[in-house]
């Protein structure tokens, strides 16, 4: 089983090979960032791969998308510090067919894995029961996978201009969309937003 880790923290790269080392006929590949990554997959096309969403500039979410616009078929679980249920919808909307949060229980890595690259879906089953029971009001359940990535951006500290740029958007749209996002996040300015994002999501993870 060919594996692929986009992550860019090594100390999580680390984790994962070591995590699948005990299994002789997996071979694991990795990519530190969005680009890098699909690069990665296209010259590689690994049997799953391993995204993080907190990816620097192009977001998990972004090349999750990109990846399945090149192969349909795309094996893809999305790896995240947040297990929030609304990371883990939005992972789906995208096209994931798994979502593994990283304070999960490790023994269940492989076994994702395996489950994912042999045709089938995985959710730990506490993230499953929050994703069914989720409430419609709940403020992060509101928004697309679109509006979380700028969302992430805005907490990393970005520009209007500079989220465009990262996610191949126009200037207007990404305006639109924040002005979307201060509305379902009740923000009353810009700066609102900015404190609420920094807030609601670990920019770091």
């Amino acid at each position: 089983m060919r594996v692929l880790i986009v992550d860019d923290h090594p100390i999580v790269i680390s984790g994962c090979r070591a995590l699948l080392a005990g299994d002789a006929d997996i071979e694991v590949s990795e990519a530190s960032d969005g680009e890098t990554g699909f690069d990665a997959y296209v010259a590689l096309a690994p049997d799953v791969a391993v995204i993080d969403i907190n990816l620097p500039g192009l977001s998990g979410f972004e090349l999750t998308r990109r990846i399945l616009r090149r192969d349909p078929a795309a094996r893809i679980v999305i790896f995240s510090m947040n297990d929030d249920p609304a990371f883990a919808a939005r992972a789906i909307e995208a096209g994931a067919r798994g979502y593994i949060a990283k304070n999960d229980d490790p023994l269940l890595f492989v076994a994702a894995l395996r489950q994912v690259a042999g045709g089938g879906d995985y959710l730990p089953a506490d993230l499953a029961r929050k994703l069914a029971f989720s409430r419609p009001g709940d403020l992060l359940a509101q928004l697309s996978a679109r509006e979380l990535e700028i969302l992430r951006l805005i907490a990393a500290g970005d520009t209007m201009a500079a989220i465009a740029d990262t996610l191949n958007l126009s200037y207007k749209t990404v305006a639109n969309n924040c002005t979307a996002l201060k509305h379902k996040l009740r923000a009353k300015s810009s700066m609102d937003l900015m404190r609420l994002a920094i807030e609601t999501l670990n920019p770091q993870a």
